[in-house]
């Protein structure tokens, strides 16, 4: 017959010991706990931190108790069979991953002299911060652009060079697409991009920004982000360029040549919207598995918001996880696709669907616009958006 300790305390709601002494709710005894490994002195004062295991139940836990209570317990061999109790489990090593902040060789600040922004006023701006605020020594060089898709050409000649490198473009969305897309053309591993908004729309750095941007070069602290990635035609002629925000088709980019044309400002910008949208007319595309459908926007987005107004979906906390949102407005009449604008610019449209690729055939020719900037892509031609995921280190 098995009889308790003296020392054995039984309370009256057997789940909760009263005060702080070790009890196995589970054998409703203390009798068979033992202590496993020595006390560390606990959160408060006059307690400590131990681990208990019960060689009935087999059950171990750590509490919070007292050198008293643990007086009380049996030592580490068991009172009944002289034998040592059973080994700790072991819990599998935990991986760490140690983040270290970053720091740069060489920093180049790429930026249109013409912009609308005042880019070249924030981007001196820039340049006199991280050189007051860097605890290392950097080559910072302010790289002005002369043409349209020269950010292409001084970001990949700024990246081509190797070594831990920073692009930044001050600029809008077009002019960062540039940078980008410079920087993956160069194929170093450890370049970084960021953007310091100095354009009309700035839905990039609006969207995704976390920190300001000479704090987080300052701190080093690079992350990496998902990008879309526009292929036109087959096999290895295939022309291919990078988006960082979205690539839309249909009315997005035919109301975009439409501002172009006129000035930038509120009022006349919705005056342009409002002439486009009555001249507007449906595209139409066929999938691969030779359907045809016909749109009046399909917009291809890894952010959430467009065009400074248009929530699309929610998908800005998810720029890492390898796939993109497809939003589609099929063919319907101009008043509900009026409707759909406005829910879109006032309660934003939702959830959407999400892939990592998607492939259609072109019919006829039609514009796109990629982070801002309007392009083209013949009749007859083959696009593939893909997500490359990971693929841009950027900060900010």
């Amino acid at each position: 017959m098995t009889t308790h300790a003296a020392t054995s305390y039984v309370p009256r709601d057997v789940h909760q010991p009263r005060g702080k002494r070790p009890w196995c709710a589970n054998c409703d005894t203390d009798q068979h706990l033992m202590v496993e490994f020595p006390g560390i002195t606990g959160r408060q004062a006059g307690s400590l931190a131990v681990a208990v295991h019960c060689s009935q139940c087999s059950v171990s836990r750590v509490l919070d108790t007292t050198l008293d209570h643990v007086a009380a317990l049996p030592s580490r061999l068991s009172p009944h069979t002289g034998a040592p109790p059973r080994p700790p489990r072991q819990a599998a090593p935990r991986k760490t991953l140690i983040k270290t902040a970053r720091t740069f060789e060489s920093i180049a600040i790429i930026f249109n002299p013409n912009s609308t922004g005042d880019a070249p006023a924030l981007a001196d701006q820039l340049r006199s911060v991280l050189e007051g605020r860097l605890p290392y020594a950097a080559n910072i060089s302010l790289q002005p652009t002369g043409h349209a898709g020269h950010a292409v050409e001084l970001a990949r000649d700024a990246a081509s060079g190797g070594g831990d490198v920073l692009v930044i473009s001050v600029s809008g969305d077009g002019g960062y697409n540039e940078v980008v897309n410079g920087v993956m053309q160069a194929g170093n591993p450890d370049a970084v991009c960021a953007v310091m908004a100095a354009g009309n729309a700035n839905d990039h750095r609006r969207t995704t920004g976390t920190q300001p941007l000479e704090e987080a070069i300052a701190g080093g602290s690079v992350r990496h982000i998902d990008l879309l990635r526009i292929s036109k035609g087959d096999g290895p002629d295939a022309l291919s360029e990078y988006a960082h925000s979205y690539i839309g088709f249909g009315l997005t980019p035919v109301m975009a040549i439409d501002l172009e044309k006129g000035s930038k400002g509120a009022l006349k910008e919705m005056v342009s919207v409002m002439r486009t949208f009555s001249k507007f007319k449906p595209f139409e595309i066929r999938h691969a598995e030779g359907r045809r459908r016909k749109f009046d926007s399909l917009v291809f987005a890894n952010i959430a918001q467009m065009a400074k107004y248009a929530t699309l979906s929610e998908a800005d906390h998810r720029l890492q996880d390898g796939k993109f949102e497809v939003v589609t407005f099929p063919h319907r009449s101009k008043l509900r696709i009026l409707l759909t604008a406005l829910r879109a610019a006032t309660r934003g449209l939702g959830d959407q669907p999400s892939v990592s690729s998607y492939a259609f055939t072109t019919l006829k020719p039609i514009p796109y616009q990629i982070d801002g900037e309007v392009k083209s892509v013949d009749a007859d031609t083959a696009v593939t958006i893909r997500c490359a995921p990971a693929a841009l280190a950027t900060l900010g």
